[in-house]
């Protein structure tokens, strides 16, 4: 359904909507869709960007603009937790924000008191994830949000992992794979990131940033009037974006609808908790904070009853690629990031069986790390 959708769209050109007018149909689409998927109130509104990096540069600027125009803040401030994506990071850098960084506690959620103090009036964005990217912890949303709308900021909800698995998870068993209210049904969100081309099964790269209001999304929106060339305006980072990626995403929303989507979760969320009881059996071994969805890390414990050493992670990792199966090195501490979707759902047992086997190898001394952790395109 994609590959057909994508050949229809290979070039057309969304910079131009009014040129392409499909396109502005399947932009609009995808945002309606996602606002009210996310519990997003009657004047939500916003864009197609081309991943979640790009929301993210979006609604960091769009934070920064709203609080230049609203309360003529221009030394802006971001603050997030020690978990939220690099992605916020780059977008301070780039758009000249500084970084107020918020430690976590034990269970991989930010220090709640910490993020209080560092919350001032010079706070531009107020960052919370659901579920944050290195340990699947989904952030106390509504605690931060209301930080946020006392100082009058900015709160962005980086929901670019779990827009298309956390209000399907509810609906199939809220008991296990509940989270805290974390979308726009919070107050003091005032945007949020979904990215259809990860569990949304769309082809990269295809993301929608929404506002909670037209008149916030006004702040995404660069427009310039003294060009010769005339009136340019653009919502994105990208000035040509092509329409290939959103067509196909659309096609294949429509495709699975909101039972699809459903059925997917179901597996995978299935398939994620029988990977996490697999690698807490195996000694030496511990999947840190209590993630619930798809997202986990596994780092490394004392083995019990004896003084033998830390499992090496890399070394783990290693072997583990010999055997074909590749992971995201992070720390600290060391540890292996797994991102479970239905693809994995056939080959859990597997992966399981073969982790076990390399713990033992590693254990024993006979395999060795080559490298360093790194999320990162070097060359």
């Amino acid at each position: 359904m994609a590959d057909e959708a994508a050949r229809m769209f290979l070039h057309e050109n969304a910079l131009n909507t009014k040129a392409f007018p499909s396109l502005a149909g399947i932009q609009s689409d995808l945002c309606a869709w996602t606002a009210d998927l996310l519990h997003g109130p009657e004047d939500a509104a916003g864009f197609v960007t081309s991943g979640g990096t790009e929301s993210i540069l979006c609604a960091v600027e769009a934070a920064r603009e709203r609080a230049r125009s609203e309360r003529d803040l221009h030394d802006p401030e971001l603050v997030l937790a020690e978990s939220a994506h690099a992605a916020f990071h780059k977008a301070a850098h780039l758009l000249g924000l500084r970084t107020r960084l918020v430690p976590l506690m034990d269970d991989r959620t930010p220090d709640l008191d910490a993020m209080t103090d560092a919350v001032t009036d010079r706070t531009a964005l107020v960052v919370a994830s659901a579920p944050q990217y290195p340990q699947g912890v989904v952030d106390p949303v509504a605690e931060i949000a209301a930080m946020a709308d006392r100082v009058g900021a900015s709160c962005h909800v980086d929901a670019c992992m779990g827009g298309f698995v956390l209000p399907f998870a509810v609906l199939e068993d809220p008991e296990a794979w509940y989270a805290p209210p974390w979308d726009l049904g919070v107050d003091g969100v005032t945007s949020i990131s979904a990215d259809i081309h990860k569990l949304g099964y769309a082809p990269k790269g295809v993301s929608v940033l929404l506002h909670r209001s037209r008149q916030l999304r006004r702040h995404q929106i660069f427009e310039f009037d003294g060009w010769l060339g005339g009136r340019y305006v653009t919502p994105n980072l990208q000035g040509t974006r092509s329409g290939l990626p959103m067509a196909a995403a659309w096609a294949v929303v429509r495709y699975l609808g909101a039972e699809g989507y459903r059925r997917l979760v179901r597996a995978t969320l299935e398939a994620a908790d029988r990977i996490r009881t697999g690698i807490r059996a195996i000694d030496g071994l511990e999947v840190p904070g209590d993630p619930r969805h798809h997202l986990l890390s596994i780092t490394a414990t004392s083995v019990s009853g004896n003084d033998q050493p830390v499992l090496d992670m890399y070394a783990i990792d290693d072997a583990l690629a010999a055997r074909g199966w590749h992971h995201d090195r992070q720390g600290p501490p060391d540890g292996l990031h797994l991102t479970v979707s239905n693809g994995n759902v056939p080959v859990v047992e597997q992966w399981l069986d073969d982790l076990a086997e390399v713990v033992g190898e590693v254990r024993s001394g006979g395999v060795t790390s080559s490298g360093s952790g790194a999320y990162a395109t070097l060359e």
